[in-house]
């Protein structure tokens, strides 16, 4: 079983020609860092300008990452000057696909296998639906049960400041508040409000959920 994460910038052709290189720049120094973290485990690949796919040997993963993904695009500022508390100027689909699949050695296009066609087969459809994070794999209660969950994601997700998807981002990676406060250059305190404010809890929460499906479900 592998994972694949297949993703889109959303209204990228509305982007500035510099915030679109800013983010793009953004995902591929993420990318180098997931390699980094999971050496021989994760591969990933750009294609169309605004697109990536992600694939993964441990499925379980297979959110965390996603919301790394999608906070790396969240917290992107290319203006130090304005506020962290603006919207962010960018965001992302993230379309997650579970089951059989090739694990590439190099070329991510190259491989084949059900994960990657629930992947892409979802994210085909998910601007229609106006998701922006969806799941598949062959076990239709987990399909069913994350669909919903998901769609309160997104609505959590869709409030993230620039700010909270910086603190999120961090959390995602491990560090403790102090930690984070440290990197950012902030009181511990601003780090638990903005904590707080992206609904922290409940998307550990969501995150021990799914690694457990997944887990128990989606493993040979």
């Amino acid at each position: 079983m592998i994972a694949v994460i297949t993703a889109d910038l959303i209204d990228s052709t509305k982007y500035k020609k510099k915030q679109l290189e800013f983010i793009l720049e953004e995902l591929q120094g993420e990318f180098a860092k997931l390699t980094e973290e999971f050496p021989g485990a994760v591969r990933f690949d750009m294609f169309r300008g605004d697109s990536f796919q992600v694939v993964l040997q441990e499925p379980s993963l297979a959110l965390r990452i996603a919301l790394r993904l999608k906070a790396t695009v969240t917290k992107a500022q290319i203006d130090p000057m304005i506020s962290k508390a603006v919207i962010p100027m960018g965001d992302v689909r993230l379309a997650i696909g579970v089951g059989e699949g090739e694990f590439p050695q190099q070329e991510v296009h190259t491989a084949n296998g059900m994960a990657y066609q629930y992947s892409g087969r979802l994210l085909d459809g998910m601007k229609s639906l106006g998701r922006k994070t969806q799941f598949q794999c062959a076990d239709a209660d987990i399909n069913a049960e994350l669909d919903t969950t998901f769609a309160f994601l997104d609505n959590v997700t869709d409030r993230w400041s620039v700010a909270s998807s910086e603190v999120v981002y961090y959390l995602l990676k491990g560090y403790k508040e102090q930690e984070i406060a440290d990197q950012l250059d902030r009181s511990q305190a601003a780090i638990n409000l903005r904590k707080k404010a992206a609904s922290w809890q409940e998307i550990q929460g969501l995150l021990r959920r799914f690694e457990s499906l997944i887990k128990t479900h989606c493993h040979e």
